[in-house]
């Protein structure tokens, strides 16, 4: 059948799951670009006669999100709507030959590290040269900035290292020339991702450099805000805190999923730490940054998880008083260490042990957020949405965090900038306020 596509040859780059497959995402563009092809990212109209599935395979719902999608191009295909149908990312990787078994009009798969293949076959060359080169996808005043690849550590119930390899750090000078070009594009925001940031430098350095990393990045002109996400409670290098509290640049906010308090389910789940512990570091982060934003997240409903570990678990989250935090139930993830335990927790406990975690932050969040009424942030704002212009303060990341919300009927703010903004209203997750 004749494909139906407004043009030949166009590339439709769809990405699902995380910010390092955003990132991933944008490098394959960036090769595809320098080879002189058309390519567009999660086309609105479906303009591309040739689609790449960049998919996410960490827990159900994600597996769920992403077999769907392919399902639906592959559908696409056989009414002759598109020509190609080419799947990659972590899904792929994982279950490659379940794919290739299952969902046959597939052109074919790729796993994480397949880029050079996967760009022969949208009959492109891999280009060595373009460090840093990428089409981002984001506002064009912030940008992810991946800093590591793949992981070390045990987790029980995680299956990233099957999808995604050992920890390999890219050495600063990479980094900082990245950081360098998205500066000069204009990008005011630098988002750091890897699997596990305080291990990077451990694997090329033989000692944790994320300190130094950051003093290398705080020194580009025109960076002004560099957020950490996806920290890792074990062996984090404390002199990062002395950073963060020395260099305006660096946002007084820290993403560290921290998963269950219990000590008897952290051994289980092999996090190399205990209540006692976590605790203590949560108080010298506080110590050492007073105002830092501390973002988490964590898993309920794991095997064996009773009522009175759930109940400790309650009770260390209304001690701490996250600024931000996340739940999410449990999955049973096949190959993962945690898979030989027995998944005896109903999914409809695992549910409301999330919501019950959720309503506490909700609470938590609604408190905090009143103490800034009166108080003047600054804000960077992403986009407008109906009649409000949306921003955040430094204690929020795009996406998963608080909003500030402007009246875009009585105010005009322009996309990208930095505005002071005095808070006149809150809620349980967003701010409203007014330019100063």
């Amino acid at each position: 059948m004749r494909t139906k596509s407004a043009k030949k040859n166009k590339i439709n780059v769809v990405t699902l799951g995380c910010s390092k497959n955003i990132y991933d995402s944008e490098v394959l563009m960036g090769q595809l670009k320098a080879n002189n092809k058309e390519v567009v990212h999660e086309d609105e109209n479906d303009e591309g006669n040739i689609v790449v599935i960049n998919t996410c395979g960490f827990i159900g719902d994600a597996k769920e999100e992403s077999i769907n999608t392919i399902l639906h191009y592959a559908h696409k295909k056989e009414l002759g709507e598109v020509d190609k149908v080419f799947v990659t990312g972590c899904l792929s990787e994982r279950y490659k030959p379940d794919l290739e078994k299952e969902i046959t009009n597939v052109d074919q798969y790729f796993g994480t590290h397949d880029l050079p293949n996967l760009l022969k076959a949208l009959e492109a060359d891999y280009k060595h040269e373009l460090i840093g080169e990428r089409v981002t996808t984001t506002p064009k005043h912030y940008a992810y900035l991946k800093i590591a690849e793949g992981c070390d550590r045990p987790c029980s119930f995680c299956a990233i290292p099957l999808m995604r390899g050992k920890h390999i750090s890219t050495p600063i000078e990479e980094v900082v020339e990245e950081a360098t070009k998205l500066a000069k594009k204009g990008v005011k925001e630098l988002i750091m991702i890897a699997q596990d940031l305080t291990y990077y430098g451990l694997d090329i350095y033989k000692k944790r450099e994320l300190a130094r990393l950051l003093k290398a990045l705080v020194k580009i002109d025109g960076v002004e805000w560099i957020r950490l996400h996806y920290a890792f409670p074990t062996g984090f290098p404390l002199d990062v805190l002395e950073v963060m509290n020395a260099e305006p640049k660096i946002c007084n906010y820290l993403d560290i999923p921290l998963q269950h308090i219990n000590t008897e389910l952290l051994k289980s789940m092999r996090r190399g730490t205990t209540h006692e512990k976590t605790t203590t570091l949560i108080s010298q982060f506080r110590e050492a940054v007073p105002n830092m934003a501390i973002r988490t997240t964590l898993i309920v409903g794991y095997p064996g998880e009773t009522e009175a570990q759930f109940q400790e678990l309650k009770d260390w989250v209304i001690d701490m008083r996250f600024e931000r935090l996340g739940c999410f139930a449990y999955s049973h993830e096949e190959d993962t260490h945690a898979y030989k335990l027995e998944d005896n927790v109903p999914e409809e406990i695992k549910q409301q042990r999330v919501s019950e975690i959720m309503d506490i932050q909700s609470e938590i969040s609604f408190e905090l957020n009143q103490l800034k009424v009166g108080q003047v942030f600054k804000c960077l704002f992403d986009r407008k949405d109906g009649n409000q212009f949306v921003g955040r303060t430094e204690f929020d990341s795009p996406d998963v965090d608080n909003e500030v919300l402007v009246d875009a009927t009585k105010h005009y703010i322009q996309m990208g900038q930095f505005i002071n903004i005095k808070i006149t209203e809150a809620g349980d997750f967003d701010l409203y306020g007014e330019p100063v």
